[in-house]
C-alpha cells in the first residue's frame, strides 16, 4: 500500500521503500508509457498490487507502478467459460464480475485481498489433491515488455511461453490483463471441526484424497487439529449459510478481535501461549454449512503476521510436520500462530512450486510484532530436508543458486528473462537473488 509521502510497505510490515517516483495508470496505455519513461530515465519499474506478499517481491526503488486503477473486467468468453480482467482487479471482487456470466474461479486460497496479477506471479494457492495453483486457471495474458511493447500470450500467439509468464514473478515485464479459464458456478459443503491430531495424522492421505478440498491448522503446544473439509455440489444444491450474527462471532470477533488481543498478551508474556492455544483450538470451528465457493474459500484476516510457506512431495507431508512437532517442543518456543497444511495437484507451471509433483504445503506464522528469523530459518531447514520449494511470495532465504536445483526448468525461466528484459528494468533485489543479476 502507498502511503502518504510516498513510502510504500506491504501489509505485513515486512518490506517497505520510498520510490523515486509513484504512479497510477489507468489504462493499457499509461503502462505503456510509464515502462518507456523509466527506461529512457535509466530507473526501474515494478507494479504493485495489494502488498500482500510478505517477501521483498513487489519492492520498487525505482518508479513504482500502483495498479489499483488498473482493474475490472475486459471481456468474457461464455462458449469458452473464459473472463479477462485487468490486472490490478482484486480477488474479492472477481465473484461478482463472473456472477452474471454463471461462472466461477475453479479454486481460491483463504485470502482475497489480492490483485489477480499479484496473486498468479507469486504463486498463490488454495487447498485440494485435484486443483493447482491460480496461475493453472490462466490460459492468456498480455505483458509490457522493457520496450514499452504489448505481447499477448494464449494458445494461439507465444503459447510456448504461457508456463512462463502465468508465474512470472513480475521479471519478465507489467502484467496487463489476465484471462482465466473459469468454471460453471458451484457451492461448497463445509465440515471444520476439531479433531484429535492423533487421528488426523494417520489418516491423511485418505482424507486428501477424499474431498475436494481438504487442509488443517495444528496448534502448537496442543493435540489438536482444525480440519477443514470441503466438498463441491451443483450450483442448484440446497444452501445452508451460516447465520450473519453466527459468522460474525466465529470470524470477526473471535477470529479477529479475541485472537488480536491474546496474541498481544502472548508476545508479553509467553508463558501464557500454550493456554491460549488450547483455548483457541476448542472455540475455532466445529461447524458445518453449505454456500456459495467464494464465501467458504475466503476467511477474513484482520490479524497482522508474517508467514513463510514451503511446499514439499505430498509424500513429505507428514514427516516434515512431525519434524516441525519435535522442532517446537525441542527449542522452547511459544509458538501462538497455528501451523497450516494444504495441499495442490502437480502442474507443468516452469516456476510453480508444485511443478511436477503433488504437492503439500506447510506454512508457519508469527505474529507481527514479534521477530520471526530464528523460527523460520529452523524452520526452512527441515523444509529443505524434505524436498520443500519456498512460496515466491513469502518469507525465506534462498539464493538463485539454490533454487536451481529445485527446480527443472529454471534455467529455461532465466534464459526467456535474459531475452525480455536483458537490461533488468523490471528488476529488484529479491529478484537478483532468487534468480541472479
Amino acid at each position: 500500500m502507498t502511503r502518504p509521502g510516498g513510502q510504500w510497505r506491504n501489509w505485513a510490515g515486512s518490506a517497505r521503500v520510498r520510490p523515486q517516483r509513484v504512479e497510477f495508470p489507468r489504462s493499457i496505455e499509461a503502462v505503456q508509457r510509464a515502462v518507456q519513461a523509466a527506461a529512457s530515465q535509466g530507473l526501474r519499474v515494478k507494479a504493485v498490487g495489494a502488498g500482500h506478499s510478505f517477501s521483498p517481491i513487489a519492492v520498487a526503488p525505482g518508479v513504482l507502478l500502483d495498479l489499483t486503477d488498473l482493474a475490472g473486467l475486459v471481456g468474457i468468453d461464455r462458449e469458452r467459460g473464459r473472463a479477462t480482467l485487468l490486472a490490478g482487479t482484486r480477488l474479492h471482487r472477481v465473484p461478482a464480475l463472473l456472477a452474471s456470466s454463471g461462472l466461477a474461479m475453479t479454486n481460491l486460497g483463504d485470502i482475497d485481498r489480492q490483485s489477480i496479477s499479484g496473486a498468479i506471479s507469486t504463486g498463490t494457492h488454495g487447498t485440494g489433491a485435484r486443483f493447482g495453483g491460480l496461475a493453472t486457471q490462466v490460459v492468456g495474458a498480455t505483458l509490457v515488455t522493457a520496450t514499452g511493447e504489448l505481447l499477448r500470450v494464449d494458445e494461439s500467439e507465444n503459447a510456448q511461453l504461457l508456463p512462463a509468464v502465468a508465474l512470472g514473478l513480475g521479471s519478465l515485464g507489467i502484467l496487463v490483463d489476465v484471462t482465466l479459464q473459469c468454471v460453471p458456478q458451484f457451492v461448497l459443503h463445509a465440515v471444520e471441526r476439531p479433531e484429535a491430531l492423533a487421528d488426523v495424522l494417520p489418516a491423511l492421505d485418505r482424507r486428501v484424497e477424499e474431498a475436494d478440498h481438504f487442509e488443517f491448522y495444528w496448534f502448537p503446544h496442543t493435540d489438536a487439529a482444525l480440519t477443514k473439509t470441503n466438498n463441491r455440489l451443483p450450483v442448484d444444491a440446497p444452501r445452508h449459510p451460516l447465520a450473519p450474527v453466527g459468522r460474525w462471532v466465529d470470524d470477526t470477533l473471535i477470529g479477529n478481535a479475541v485472537y488480536r488481543v491474546a496474541c498481544d498478551i502472548g508476545r508479553i508474556a509467553p508463558g501464557t501461549v500454550p493456554l491460549i492455544n488450547r483455548t483457541a483450538s476448542r472455540l475455532w470451528g466445529d461447524r458445518e454449512f453449505t454456500d456459495a465457493s467464494e464465501r467458504v474459500f475466503v476467511a477474513a484476516r484482520t490479524v497482522r503476521f508474517r508467514e513463510m510457506e514451503y511446499a514439499v512431495p505430498a509424500d513429505q507431508a507428514r514427516p516434515a510436520f512431525e519434524a516441525l512437532r519435535t522442532l517446537i517442543d525441542d527449542r522452547g518456543w511459544r509458538i501462538s500462530f497455528p501451523v497450516e497444511v494444504r495441499f495442490a495437484a502437480a502442474d507443468d507451471i516452469w516456476l510453480s512450486t508444485a511443478h511436477g509433483r503433488a504437492s503439500a504445503y506447510i506454512a508457519v506464522h508469527r505474529y507481527w510484532r514479534e521477530d520471526p528469523a530464528e523460527y523460520f530459518e529452523a524452520v526452512e531447514q527441515i523444509m529443505l530436508a524434505h524436498g520443500g520449494r519456498p512460496h515466491w511470495g513469502k518469507m525465506h532465504t534462498l539464493t538463485a543458486r539454490q533454487l536451481r536445483e529445485r527446480y527443472p526448468r529454471f534455467d529455461d525461466f532465466v534464459a526467456l528473462r535474459d531475452r525480455l528484459d536483458p537490461d533488468r528494468l523490471f528488476a529488484n533485489a529479491y529478484l537478483e537473488r532468487v534468480l541472479g543479476e
